[in-house]
């Protein structure tokens, strides 16, 4: 049952992200005192609400979405309510079970990287769950969006959502990004690969430009060039979500609400295509996402919406 300020929810789906396959693997176990059970984003109900959680905006019945260290792969699942966010307008339970963690992901660094109008943002994987949302948010700041993909399908893809240059991965994206930006380099780069392309990330900055890592998938350990990063007076910032304490993860949820609901319930943002398992086939799941041939966001189906 849930202790003070927690609520206990019922879980319709669960959203699958890179890092549930990193903690199958051991290489990334969540933080200290969460559950060892996978899953960082759910929706569902609440089906109750301990001490403390009677300021009004939940009650036991209201479906809801759920921001999560872990637990997420279950039929319940507890949750601080600072945690839990209302589901946007239009957009269905399971849809939304995708939406939780990209959306906190991309809205809380490109607040660090104060993303806005004007700007360049390069995006690694544009068709994948992130990298949708980033393209789609950037396009709503008023961003110039540089985005890099796989396959045709995928390219096509992040151009229909608003990319102005989506470009193989396979052929030379950086020349590619340099004359988007007219040479005068990027501004933000989203890094989901960290030590692969450190060095051509920084030799993309523009004067003042960031440098967000938020994925490893490239490795860990690179070359830092500090005298370009001198030259152009540029940032690199790394983050992370998942262990960060309950009042951060809170305040990026309202903010969440308040900058991306507003965009995905007009339409601006359009919730990424979904391949959808059943919780009891959560290896084929995973098996999927590990292909690389997925398209958008894979969610699990728990119970009946």
């Amino acid at each position: 049952m849930p202790g003070a300020g927690e609520a206990l929810v019922r879980v319709v789906a669960a959203g699958i992200n890179r890092a549930d396959l990193l903690q199958r693997q051991g290489h990334y176990p969540p933080p200290p005192g969460a559950d060892d059970v996978l899953g960082m984003e759910c929706s569902g109900y609440i089906s109750a609400l301990g001490p403390d959680t009677t300021d009004g905006r939940w009650t036991v019945g209201d479906p809801c979405l759920a921001l999560l260290a872990s637990g997420g792969y279950a039929e319940h699942v507890v949750v601080p309510v600072g945690q839990l966010l209302s589901v946007p307008d239009g957009v269905d339970l399971i849809t939304a079970a995708g939406l939780v963690e990209v959306a906190a992901t991309v809205v809380s660094n490109f607040d660090i990287a104060d993303v806005g109008e004007g700007d360049v943002v390069l995006i690694h994987g544009g068709a994948g769950g992130i990298g949708s949302m980033a393209v789609q948010y950037a396009k709503a700041l008023g961003a110039t969006v540089a985005t890099t993909a796989g396959s045709p399908d995928k390219l096509a893809y992040c151009r229909s959502i608003g990319a102005d240059l989506a470009i193989s991965y396979r052929h030379d994206w950086i020349a590619a990004v340099r004359d988007l930006s007219n040479r005068r380099g990027v501004d933000v780069i989203l890094d989901v690969m960290g030590a692969t392309y450190l060095g051509e990330h920084v030799g993309l900055l523009a004067t003042g430009g960031r440098l967000v890592v938020i994925g490893l998938q490239g490795g860990r350990q690179g070359t830092l060039d500090l005298g370009r990063l001198l030259t152009v007076r540029g940032r690199v910032i790394a983050t992370t979500l998942r262990s960060r304490p309950v009042q951060e993860k809170s305040a990026i949820c309202r903010r969440v609400e308040e900058a991306v609901w507003p965009l995905v319930g007009d339409g601006s943002i359009a919730p990424a295509p979904q391949s959808r398992f059943s919780l009891a086939d959560v290896v084929s799941a995973h098996s999927h996402l590990e292909s690389g041939d997925n398209l958008g966001k894979v969610v699990l189906t728990v119970s009946k919406p």
